[in-house]
């Protein structure tokens, strides 16, 4: 007895090699991250590889797009693959396109600081940085402009702690962040302002971003300076404040948490009633 076929409508080239490009792009776009948080190129290698991952991403939603289209017409198989191609894109490039949304309304700056005139310096981290980074210096008044437009919360924080006990809260909230700690100076009052350099990573793809602390005494409490940087890039879409101030909320809570004071217990006398309290005798 004859065997009958099914006949089965073929499948839409377009949406199988969207989803392979979709599939293949996503290992690309790790292998970017994994070179970047290893340190095994600069930042030059790392961007090429991300770029080429989110190139590839577009031309799968592209594909699958025109596959839908096809899908649609002519009734061929397909749709799960163009439909995957089509995710797979969208969530790869939904953080950078969330990022270009903020690169058009926030500043084109990549050093943040809560004192412009005098900021604090990158004395160790200076010494770290590679020929393609951006400068150590502060880049000047044009762009304290810029960051008081956009960020007029970013100011020095002053406590009514003394310079110790602000250093000490400041180096906790660091480690605690588990941040690189290339340079720490306690200070010393009368003789030098206390020191923490410290270099940040970005959460998703792990940029280097160098943070500078000072520590200074001011009357009977003092003042806390920060500096942060962006070590690559003239835009660091709103980062560097969100971080100065995230570190200067976390040290305030530390460094002003006052110990409770003991109630005094009254003293008992056992002494008898002055003379002058007793009644006259009549």
């Amino acid at each position: 007895m004859p065997v009958r076929r099914i006949h089965q409508e073929p499948a839409s080239r377009l949406a199988i090699w969207a989803r392979r490009m979709a599939v293949f792009s996503l290992p690309v776009a790790l292998l970017a991250i994994v070179i970047e948080r290893a340190g095994l190129f600069e930042i030059v290698p790392v961007l090429a590889t991300f770029a080429a991952a989110l190139i590839m991403a577009t031309v799968a939603i592209l594909l699958a797009a025109v596959a839908f289209v096809v899908i649609w017409r002519h009734g061929v198989e397909g749709l799960g693959a163009a439909a995957t191609a089509m995710l797979i894109g969208i969530a790869l490039l939904a953080y950078p396109a969330y990022l270009s949304v903020k690169a058009y309304r926030l500043p084109a700056i990549s050093d943040v600081t809560t004192d412009p005139i005098d900021p604090p310096r990158f004395e160790t981290i200076g010494r770290l940085r590679s020929r393609e980074a951006n400068p150590v210096a502060y880049a000047g008044l044009y762009a304290a402009e810029l960051q008081k437009a956009a960020y007029p919360d970013i100011v020095p924080l002053e406590t009514t702690s003394n310079a110790k006990t602000a250093y000490e809260a400041a180096i906790a909230v660091i480690k605690k962040r588990r941040w690189n700690v290339v340079n720490e100076r306690e200070p010393q009052p009368g003789r030098r302002d206390g020191y923490i350099e410290a270099v940040a990573r970005t959460p998703v793809m792990g940029f280097r971003d160098d943070v500078a602390v000072r520590v200074r005494p001011a009357g009977q409490g003092a003042r806390i300076d920060v500096r942060s940087a962006s070590r690559y890039g003239r835009h660091d879409f709103g980062a560097n404040a969100t971080r100065v101030k995230a570190l200067l909320d976390d040290i305030d809570d530390i460094a002003n948490v006052e110990k409770p004071e003991k109630t005094a217990r009254p003293v008992k006398t056992n002494q008898p009633p002055s003379k002058t309290n007793q009644p006259a005798k009549r």
